[in-house]
Order: structure tokens, then C-alpha cells, then sequence
């Protein structure tokens, strides 16, 4: 096996510096302009991509972008392991790391499950989703905004709907660019977590950004750039109330949005659910970046597979 010269994780977003998230970002958008081509940046290494929960958009961009810089690939599904006959996380990272250089795991469960396979010190191991944040679903949103706009410092950002994983990545990563107004829309029950709200306010303080948290849709979002919504029904969670959809339908992202911030361009990590949390008429729409905001993905799991390899 061909060894990285300097193995660097990704579990959150909490783990990169400011200027290792802007360099990740820069990277991303390099990549998706076609400034920097791929080609042999990971040859001789071999990527795994270890998936317990589905994924179309984050388990395809990881295994092309691997293949387009040049890595060989071993994907597994949920139940190719032996974790599922007992075998510790630790005793299994230990064994993948000394025939991987890379592991990117989606797992929608808790993130100390992660922390426990990057015990070790010669695999690489990529946070492709836990309950909690979806680190590389962010760096793919601040790609995709670096790309149309030309910068991050300033932009005005609504985000409409539940407080879940993809929204405290956006969270922790907005806050720290200078300037940047983030508005979060979250139905009352479905904010932040406390703790991720309180890291974002931090994060804005020391910045300069502004971070706000308002749980009703009674006023529209006047003056953004952006509105961003994710399906209301997040990857591998359930909701206890039955009512759930009644207290969700208010934030329901419709063209009326646009009457208040008639410039905003529109953001769906994906998949959408056309109808519920976003109509067709939004998202088929010419202020619609959904689908090319899906193909950033890939151009950011690209610079993420570069840094924690140490390819570059």
C-alpha cells in the first residue's frame, strides 16, 4: 500500500480551521470551474466507502470523485461488515487502515461511532453524514455559493425548514465568514440543537457573520441572496409527533418566497420531496442551483479526498 504523507480527518466542521474550510472551498470551486483538472492526485491509494444508510447523491459524488483522481474503490454496504457479528469499531478501522488509505462513512447514527474508526492513524476516515452535521454537504453548499457569487463574505442566507444535520453544517460553516447574515426558518420543536446554535453564534462573534433563529413564517424573508430547504423527513430519523406534517406546512418553500427577495437563488441538498418541503415550481425554476449544487458535491468530495489524504 502506498501511504499518505499526512493523514488528516473529517468527522465535523468543528475539525477544520478557518482556513482549512476555505481552502477546501476554493479547492471545490477550482475544481468545478474546470481551473484544476483531475487526474493522478490520489493514484496508488484505495478509497473505501462504507454506506449503513441510503444515498444516491453523497455515496455516488465520493466513489466518481475517487475515481477521477486516480484511487482504486471498495464500497460496502450495511451489512458487508463484520461490526454486524460484534466486532468493535476500533478492532475493524484497525484492520481496514492497514489496507485503506481512505474510509468515507455515512452513517446518520453518532458520531463518536466515527471518532472510533479514526483511532487509528494511517486511514484517512470521512464523515459522509452522522445525526448530528453533515460536514461535506456544506463545503458542497459554500462551493456551490463561492461559484455563483465569487465570494462567501456577505451573503444573505434563508434557510426554511428542520434544524437537522445538513442545517448545523451550514450553520457552522457560514458563521465564519465575515458579513454573512443567516437566517434560520425552523418549525417550533425543529431547531437547532442548543449546542450547535450556541457554536454558530460563537463562530459569528468572532467573525463578524450574524446567526438568527426564528420559528414562524408569519413575515416572508425579505433581502436575501439565498434560500436554502431540505426534505422534511431526514435520512435514518423519525419523528415522534404523528402531526408532524401540520406543524412543518407553513415553511413549505413556494415561488411567494421570492415577492421579499426577488434576487434570491434557490438551494435543496437533496432528494426533494415536490409538493412537501419545496414545490416543483421552485425547484424547476430559473432560480433554481439544486441540481448543479448536486453535481458540486462531487467537485467538493474531490477536495475533501485531497486533503485528508494529504495529496496535495
Amino acid at each position: 500500500m502506498v501511504s499518505s504523507p499526512a493523514v488528516r480527518h473529517l468527522i465535523s466542521t468543528r475539525d477544520l480551521t478557518d482556513s482549512d474550510l476555505r481552502s477546501l472551498v476554493e479547492r471545490g470551486a477550482a475544481f468545478s470551474r474546470g481551473s484544476v483538472r483531475s487526474g493522478d492526485q490520489l493514484s496508488g491509494l484505495v478509497a473505501g466507502v462504507l454506506f449503513l444508510k441510503t444515498s444516491t447523491r453523497t455515496r455516488t459524488s465520493f466513489s466518481a470523485a475517487a475515481l477521477r483522481l486516480g484511487a482504486k474503490l471498495i464500497s460496502y454496504g450495511p451489512d458487508d461488515l463484520q461490526t454486524n457479528s460484534g466486532e468493535t469499531l476500533e478492532d475493524t478501522a484497525e484492520v481496514l487502515s492497514r489496507m485503506l488509505d481512505l474510509l468515507v462513512v455515512r452513517s446518520a447514527g453518532d458520531p463518536a461511532d466515527l471518532r472510533a474508526f479514526a483511532a487509528q492513524s494511517r486511514m484517512a476516515v470521512i464523515n459522509a453524514m452522522t445525526a448530528d452535521e453533515h460536514p461535506t454537504q456544506a463545503i458542497a453548499d459554500l462551493t456551490t455559493l463561492l461559484c455563483r457569487f465569487g465570494a462567501l463574505e456577505g451573503l444573505r442566507v434563508c434557510y426554511v425548514g428542520e434544524g437537522n444535520n445538513t442545517a448545523a453544517a451550514l450553520a457552522l460553516t457560514l458563521s465564519r465568514f465575515k458579513g454573512v447574515r443567516l437566517e434560520l426558518r425552523t418549525p417550533p420543536g425543529y431547531g437547532l440543537a442548543p449546542a450547535t446554535l450556541r457554536q454558530a453564534l460563537a463562530n459569528a462573534a468572532a467573525s463578524g457573520a450574524q446567526v438568527s433563529e426564528l420559528h414562524s413564517m408569519d413575515t416572508a424573508p425579505a433581502g436575501f441572496d439565498v434560500i436554502y430547504t431540505t426534505r422534511w423527513q431526514t435520512t435514518g430519523t423519525s419523528k415522534a409527533d404523528p402531526n408532524w406534517r401540520a406543524v412543518f406546512a407553513p415553511f413549505q418553500v413556494t415561488t411567494a418566497l421570492w415577492d421579499a427577495s426577488p434576487d434570491a437563488v434557490f438551494l435543496h441538498d437533496l432528494p426533494a420531496h415536490r409538493g412537501e418541503d419545496v414545490t416543483a415550481e421552485v425547484l424547476d425554476g430559473p432560480k433554481s442551483l439544486a441540481f448543479d449544487q448536486s453535481e458540486n458535491k462531487m467537485y467538493a468530495a474531490m477536495a475533501v479526498l485531497e486533503w485528508c489524504a494529504g495529496a496535495r
